[in-house]
């Protein structure tokens, strides 16, 4: 392999040609396109909308801005432009701001170029050196972004203020030919803004009212929330106009890719002696509980639910099955309904609340997502309790509290979810706990008449095995979501009981029965 250039005549003997950083990304991008190669590994959901919308801005050289509720990736994507740069470019040795030995920028770099000629060293710049991002707050200065005037280096070296060389420069400067994001723009103050304006337009700057000429050779990318164009602050009109493409992201529209994106990101597969399997149909429910904030009356929807609340969300999921599986001595654990009573505190956090949301509580708002979430995934794979003309399982054997075949036929209102219902009218409770070993749990649930077929029937398992108690659970959460049976929610476990009997003894108590509240969108 050839020794790289070491100084401007080795590099002018190489053939090397000076190349802008928007003509570099344009050129490696298309190279990607014919290789066929995924241009933004990672990200999911994007192909057909915001990638090729990205795609067409960088071919047509510009600057651009996404817009976009948080998470939804938007500064993951900026970073990952750095793939369709250079693996190094030279740059002149000694000065700050990257610039090319064969054409510079600043007065210093060429005067020294006069002085020393093809013998001027090089460095060799790698392509991580050249992004730079900053978060927009109010308290960003011109200094920060741009620079300021250095008194000291003025004295020292004798020189006037309106000298570029006595300037020290901002991050923005050098990051020259290289890529600089903004993140979250509208936070920015408008005077801030002006100066990026001269930046990307006029290609000059004023610091102190010294105006300095810089062309510098930077793409520019913002991102911005629209909530924030009203709630705190704006894009200045000339800024905004000078921004060539706006791209708007989005939240995953399907639930196989936000079931990817949390599946690459979550930290599920742990050091420890215990190994956590998740069912995919709780996996489902995760997602879900996400896709049912995002449509909740009781959350700000214009302030967006991130897409790290299933990742966090499923994490806290397995860390209470790894606790379970540490205090209970098994080696391997599965993920069940019950996880999700302590794991809530990943959603707490995450979402805002309107009025409504404030009076119920976050914690009642978060175990309402997760009710909402198992019951959608629930109607997905079990049949409907409340279809008319339903039937009873077929082989179901009557015995002590069950129904005879021809009571069956009659009274099929509960369809298939008779036996269930009946165990419980009955009297009887379950009662499971969170720390409460796999084989006491599977014994509890067997009990329940008919809940093991009905599971095993409908519910898709990996791992029948090991799954089938958490699965059983699931049955009885969704019995419970849909009306069918109560619950009562106790410190780390959940007991189920009949929903007509706990109607009942609130009247007997002298209280009027508390029915589940309907939560339907007010009118």
């Amino acid at each position: 392999m050839a020794s790289r250039p070491a100084t401007v005549g080795e590099l002018k003997k190489s053939g090397y040609r000076p190349s802008s950083v928007k003509d570099e990304l344009r050129r490696n991008l298309i190279h990607a396109l014919k290789e066929g190669k995924p241009l933004f590994p990672g990200i999911v959901g994007y192909e057909k909308t915001v990638i090729p919308q990205i795609v067409n801005a960088v071919l047509a050289r510009h600057n651009f801005i996404l817009l976009g509720l948080r998470g939804q990736a938007k500064t993951r994507i900026a970073r990952q432009l750095i793939d369709f740069l250079e693996p190094e470019i030279p740059t002149l040795a000694g000065f700050p701001l990257n610039e090319d030995p064969l054409a510079p920028v600043s007065n210093g770099a060429r005067a020294h170029l006069a002085a020393a000629g093809d013998a001027a060293p090089i460095h060799w710049l790698p392509r991580e050196e050249r992004y730079r991002e900053k978060l927009a707050t109010p308290d960003v200065t011109i200094a920060d972004l741009i620079g300021d005037i250095d008194p000291i280096k003025a004295a020292n070296k004798r020189l006037d203020y309106a000298s570029e060389e006595v300037i020290h420069y901002g991050i923005i400067p050098r990051t020259n030919r290289g890529i600089f994001c903004i993140n979250e723009l509208p936070d920015l103050p408008s005077r801030i803004q002006v100066g990026l304006l001269n930046i990307m337009q006029e290609k000059d700057i004023q610091i102190r009212g010294f105006p300095v000429r810089l062309p510098m050779d930077i793409v520019m990318v913002y991102t911005a929330n629209p909530e924030d164009y009203t709630n705190r602050g704006s894009i200045i009109t000339p800024l905004k106009d000078r921004i060539e493409s706006q791209i708007l992201t989005h939240y995953p529209s399907r639930l196989e890719d936000a079931r990817k994106i949390t599946a690459q990101e979550a930290w599920t597969k742990r050091d420890g002696e215990v190994r956590v399997h998740v069912p995919e149909w709780l996996q489902d429910a995760v997602e879900e509980v996400a896709f049912q904030a995002r449509k909740s009356e009781f959350l700000d929807q214009s302030s967006g639910v991130s897409a790290r609340l299933p990742i966090t969300l499923l994490e806290n999921v397995v860390s209470n099955a790894e606790r379970r599986g540490i205090v209970c001595g098994e080696k391997v654990v599965c993920a069940r309904p019950v996880d999700f009573q302590t794991a809530v505190s990943a959603v707490t956090g995450k979402v805002e609340l309107v009025y409504e949301g404030e009076q119920e509580g976050a914690l009642n708002v978060a175990r309402h997502l997760v009710g909402r979430a198992v019951k959608e995934v629930f109607d997905r794979v079990m049949p409907d309790a409340y279809k008319p003309g339903g039937k009873q399982e077929k082989g179901a054997k009557p015995g002590p509290g069950r129904p005879s075949p021809s009571e069956q036929d009659e009274d099929a209102s509960f369809g298939p979810y008779k036996l269930i219902v009946n165990y419980f009218a009955q009297g009887r409770t379950v009662k499971l706990g969170d720390t409460q070993p796999a084989a006491e749990v599977l014994k509890e649930l067997r009990q329940v008449y008919g809940l093991e077929d009905l599971t095993r029937k409908h519910i898709p398992m990996q791992e029948a095995e090991l799954e089938l108690s958490a699965a059983m659970e699931f049955v009885l959460e969704g019995l419970h979501q849909s009306r069918l049976l109560a619950k009562d929610s106790l410190e780390g476990a959940a007991g189920y009981r009949d929903m007509l009997g706990s109607m009942f003894e609130g009247m007997d108590e002298g209280s009027p029965p508390n029915p589940p509240r309907e939560r339907g969108r007010r009118r």
